[in-house]
């Protein structure tokens, strides 16, 4: 018989070397020259086609308490210090971690980083103003993180997610078997599907689902930058005209307030 709670520390403990290892890639990047801690608001916000239209979803972020949750490398967090946020950045990853710390000390901001697991979160009740998360909650299993989620967010407040979408039989199979740059991904990881929100919706009955790159997920075949705007505009025209098409996007965009 299989042990839940074996199963799910194993999970994290792989999802942390993966992570871990990407980690130390990067910081040998940086320790080489081949590439740099510093960067402007841009490069992050425009990286892909969701993450400036998310940002906006936070609102006025000046003099909030904000938490970037799965931090990742820690260029969200530290765009949001540059916008009067005062911030907390977790991550399962202590590689990580450290590279988001170094990271707001090289663009002379402040941010406190920990290690924490999004399934645990060590902070008290009604913490955070706004929470912010890139790729993180179809690692976690929402039962426990849900109400973890919930319990730290202020009455008021609103958390940010951008999550790979698996509504699109086809890019299903493009993702499990067709090889493309940056297909790297932990072995238990799974888009979001689309039974996923009911649950969600059972702890932030506030919560609105947008769909990002129909058209637009082409760009990962081929990286033309006119090609892609091309796509953009395609996809700008038929998600307004034909909202129901969301379904079939890449990405999605997931804005909870805790009502």
């Amino acid at each position: 018989m299989s042990d839940p709670v074996l199963e799910a520390t194993q999970r994290r403990l792989s999802e942390q070397r993966f992570h871990d290892e990407q980690a130390a890639e990067r910081a040998a990047s940086f320790r080489a020259g081949r590439a740099d801690l510093r960067f402007e608001d841009a490069a992050f916000l425009d990286h892909e086609t969701w993450i400036r239209p998310a940002f906006e979803m936070l609102g006025n972020l000046r003099g909030k308490c904000v938490l970037d949750y799965g931090c990742g490398h820690g260029m969200a967090a530290i765009t949001l210090a540059r916008a009067g946020a005062t911030v907390t950045a977790f991550d399962l990853s202590p590689g990580y971690v450290q590279e988001a710390e170094e990271r707001s000390l090289a663009n002379g901001v402040t941010v406190h980083g920990l290690v924490a697991d999004g399934e645990s979160l060590p902070f008290a009740d009604a913490t955070f103003d706004a929470v912010w998360g890139n790729a993180i909650l179809h690692h976690l299993d929402w039962s426990i993180a849900g109400p973890e989620l919930y319990r730290v967010l202020k009455p008021g407040g609103v958390a940010v997610f951008c999550e790979p979408w698996g509504g699109n039989p086809l890019l299903r199979f493009a993702r499990r078997f067709l090889p493309y740059p940056g297909k790297d991904r932990t072995p238990d990881e799974r888009p979001l599907q689309p039974s996923d929100i009911p649950p969600m919706r059972q702890i932030f009955p506030d919560l609105h689902v947008r769909g990002f790159q129909l058209f637009g997920m082409l760009r990962r075949v081929w990286p033309n930058r006119t090609f892609a705007r091309t796509l953009d505009g395609i996809d700008r025209r038929l998600l307004t005209a034909m909202p129901f098409l969301e379904n079939r996007c890449r990405y999605v965009v997931l804005t909870l307030t805790k009502s």
